[in-house]
This record gives structure tokens, C-alpha cells and sequence, in this order.
């Protein structure tokens, strides 16, 4: 049985789930879809057509669902999919998609803490963190263990690569590649996010190879078609090296840092060789 408090309202169309709790004075207002043992805390607000995942956890004056702040919005049929085991805090805002069938999703086990703001058409992957007051723009992408810091602004259509660590306080503006660290503004990689990487039990070799292939990038100052030659021919393949090409290929808003490009003094490379170790 459910636990739905008596001054929730909840619409007769909204599908609720087994071992569902739903705390007081809750809005469920649309055809939205709780799963198993979801937890709504008091004055959550969710609408249109929302699915949210078994075992996610909603806290006090979350938004979801709503309509886009996009202007071109006209009334289509969108959708919001929250994955499994969530975490969704205080004063979340996610709103609905824009462009008839499209939706914002975000994956399982994410962490969105308090007043994070996901806006239409975005895309967040597995085991992504928020921290309190990050912002997505539209058609934002964030990939799988992706870190995004505190208050800090991401462009629209912008990318931010996997097991990235964005630094709070930062404006993104470009797409932020995968296993790097960094953060301010302007935006400055500081390399590897070597120990988050660690963390996921990437091992030294493969750490090694996303070392050259980041050094090669963004310290060797070649061009960036004649850098990703130049990985395909010397760093060691694996499907990471290969996602660091794809991301790199495909950015359609330019890489953050790019242009700011210099080549390490002897001392900066040994710091830098430092780090690798185990």
C-alpha cells in the first residue's frame, strides 16, 4: 500500500506505484507516472506528462514537469523521465521539453541538490551530481558520472563529457570533454580529473592514455584535426580514448579551453607526470 497523505491532490489520471509515499499538500496535476517506492515530499509540485523512477526521492518545493520557458514552446506534447533512485532536493526546478515528443531526461542515480535549475530538451546520464544552484540551459547534454559545481552556468547546447569535474562558479560556454577537471572564468582545464578517475578503478595504463591524449590536445598546440591524428596514431585504444575522439569530433560548439592553448614549461610536465602515479 501507498502512503498519500489526506491534502495531497493528486489528478485521476496520475498512475501511482506500490510503497509510494506522497507527504502533505503535494500537486500531482497530469498524467504523471510515480514507480515503486518513490518518496514526494511535502509541496512538490509535478505536471504533464512526467515519469519518475522507482526508489527517487522528491524534496520539499521541487518543480517538475512544468512548461517550458522557452517561447517557441505552442502547446506540444512533451515529456520528463526521472530515472531510478534519484535524488531530486529542495527547490529543483525541471521543466518540460520543447518540440513535439521530445524530453528532458535525466538518469539513474543522479544527485540534483537544492535549487538546481534542468530546462527543456536536456539530456543528463547515469550518476550525474548537480551541486547546490548549478544550471542547465536547453538541450544541454551531461554525461554518465559527470560533476557540475555549485552556481555555476552551462550554455545551451553545450556537452559536458563523462566522469568531468566543472568547477563551481564557473561559465560554461563550451563543451567540457570527458575525464577532465576544471573550473573559473574564463574556464581553464587543469588536465585530468585524476581522482575521480581513481574512484571508478580506471587503471594506471588507462590513465596514462587519457594523459597523452589530453596533453596531445590541448599542450602540444597542434590544430585540433592534426591532435586527433596524432592520438589515433600514438595513445594506446580503448572505447575511453575512443569517446574522447567521438566527443572531440562531434562538438559542435567548440571545446572549452581550445583557445587558450600554450605549451607546458619541464616543470609543469614532471607536476603534471607526478599525478599519474599511483
Amino acid at each position: 500500500m501507498s502512503n498519500i497523505h489526506p491534502t495531497a491532490i493528486i489528478h485521476p489520471d496520475a498512475k501511482i506505484g506500490k510503497n509510494v509515499t506522497i507527504e502533505p499538500y503535494v500537486i500531482i496535476n497530469g498524467d504523471v507516472t510515480i514507480g515503486d517506492h518513490v518518496v514526494i515530499k511535502s509541496h512538490v509540485y509535478i505536471d504533464g506528462l512526467t515519469t519518475i523512477g522507482e526508489g527517487t526521492v522528491v524534496y520539499p518545493s521541487a518543480s517538475i514537469g512544468t512548461k517550458t520557458q522557452d517561447l517557441k514552446f505552442q502547446g506540444e506534447k512533451t515529456f520528463v523521465k526521472i530515472g531510478k533512485n534519484c535524488q531530486i532536493r529542495e527547490f529543483v526546478t525541471i521543466n518540460s521539453s520543447c518540440r513535439e515528443g521530445t524530453t528532458v531526461s535525466v538518469g539513474d542515480n543522479c544527485l540534483i541538490m537544492a535549487y538546481c535549475h534542468i530546462a527543456h530538451n536536456c539530456e543528463i546520464g547515469n550518476h550525474v551530481i548537480m551541486a547546490n544552484g548549478a544550471m542547465l540551459a536547453g538541450y544541454v547534454v551531461v554525461e554518465e558520472f559527470a560533476t557540475i559545481g555549485g552556481m555555476t552556468p552551462i550554455h545551451q547546447f553545450v556537452r559536458v563529457g563523462s566522469y568531468a569535474m566543472v568547477g563551481g562558479l564557473s561559465r560554461i560556454t563550451n563543451d567540457v570533454p570527458p575525464y577532465t577537471l576544471g573550473g573559473g572564468v574564463p574556464y581553464r582545464l587543469g588536465g585530468l580529473n585524476l581522482v575521480g578517475l581513481k574512484r571508478h578503478k580506471f587503471q594506471y595504463e588507462l590513465r596514462k592514455a587519457l594523459s597523452q591524449a589530453f596533453r596531445l590536445t590541448y599542450r602540444a598546440g597542434y590544430p585540433l584535426t592534426d591532435a586527433l591524428k596524432a592520438i589515433e596514431r600514438n595513445v594506446e585504444k580503448s572505447r575511453h580514448v575512443e569517446h574522447w575522439l567521438d566527443f572531440c569530433r562531434s562538438s559542435k560548439r567548440g571545446l572549452i579551453g581550445l583557445q587558450r592553448v600554450k605549451n607546458p614549461d619541464e616543470d609543469e610536465l614532471a607536476q603534471y607526470q607526478d599525478l599519474l602515479e599511483e
